[in-house]
This record gives C-alpha cells, sequence and structure tokens, in this order.
C-alpha cells in the first residue's frame, strides 16, 4: 500500500520560500511518478501544481507555478520536493504529495495519480 508524508508546509510573508518534502512508502517500483497538488477550502478538487514524470525525468507545471516553483526527487531515498519560491497569497492552501502511472508514452496524465498524502499547509500573508 502506497503511504505519503508531506511536510515542510509553513507561514510566510509575500516574497517568501518555502520547500515542501514527500517521504513515499510502499511505492510499487521505482519509476511511479510523482506530484504535486493543493486544494484551498474553496475548491472542490485539488489543483494540479507541478509532476514528474520519473521515467524520463521531465517536470511538468501549471501555469500558475511556472518559473517560481521547481519538483524534484531523490529516488534512493523515495522523496519527492517542491521548492516554492516568490510566494504570492493566492498560493495559500493545503498542498498534497501524490503518486501514480501517470507517465504513458511521453505523455503525462494528471487524472492518473491516484494515491495523495495528508497534506501540509501553506499560508502566505501579504
Amino acid at each position: 500500500q502506497v503511504r505519503l508524508y508531506e511536510s515542510g508546509g509553513g507561514s510566510v510573508q509575500t516574497g517568501g520560500s518555502l520547500r515542501l518534502s514527500c517521504v513515499a512508502s510502499g511505492l510499487p517500483d521505482k519509476n511511479y511518478d510523482m506530484a504535486w497538488f493543493r486544494q484551498t477550502p474553496e475548491q472542490k478538487e485539488r489543483e494540479e501544481v507541478a509532476a514528474i514524470y520519473t521515467e524520463l525525468g521531465k517536470t511538468y507545471y501549471s501555469d500558475s507555478a511556472r518559473g517560481r516553483f521547481a519538483i524534484s526527487q531523490d529516488i534512493p531515498k523515495n522523496t519527492v520536493y517542491l521548492q516554492m519560491n516568490n510566494l504570492r497569497p493566492d498560493d495559500t492552501a493545503m498542498y498534497y504529495c501524490a503518486s501514480g502511472r501517470a507517465g504513458i508514452r511521453g505523455r503525462l496524465y494528471w487524472d492518473r495519480f491516484f494515491d495523495f498524502g495528508q497534506g501540509t499547509p501553506v499560508t502566505v500573508s501579504s
């Protein structure tokens, strides 16, 4: 059974940085793809933030995250990171780590991330 443990959330001011970490256990193999999603209390569904197609080493970002956030992974440690820079108040949300077989024939499918952690909160004040 896949289990994901997020950490690193907190409160920062606009322009600040945070680094989220997610340790995974129970992954079926090293090529499982990893991602970060986020959700505010007003949203019905989680919002895509960043993902990594592990087999190809390709990264994907939402328009909001591109240029400010960076996803990376340490495969031997089963850990994925999200470095978030130049944070804004609209980045305030619960951030969730996710895993799945999302990369198929060179394309990443965001709806194929099926396992999620409990989340870590991020608050950005103005």
